[in-house]
């Protein structure tokens, strides 16, 4: 195997493993907002949450890692769609937020 061919090989290693660390962050966040609709007692609409940002920050160890941001939408009655927030800072939760909504009684 010439240099050429190695440095293709470990590339293309490295784009795989990204991209599988990427699935797993997406399913952290996935279920942080699906616990937090449960929590609040609404409707996670669409069973998934979705990309909305991506920026470089630093955790509480001073390191640098992603800050990713997804949003998903939630529903109090199963008639209207309200948006949530899920940011993840590396492989942890950082926070999730709720626009406000009505309960109803």
């Amino acid at each position: 195997m010439d240099l050429l061919s190695l440095l293709g090989l470990l590339v293309l290693v490295a784009f795989v493993g990204g991209w599988l660390n990427s699935i797993r962050i997406l399913e952290i966040a996935r279920n942080g907002g699906k616990q937090a609709c449960i929590n609040a007692d609404v409707q996670f609409l669409d069973d998934t949450v979705a990309s909305n940002g991506l920026a470089i920050a630093r955790d509480h160890s001073g390191r640098r890692v992603l800050r990713r941001t997804y949003r998903f939408e939630f529903s109090e009655t199963g008639n209207s769609r309200i948006e949530g927030q899920v940011i993840m800072l590396g492989d942890r939760i950082e926070s999730v937020t709720m626009a406000p909504y009505q309960i109803l009684s």
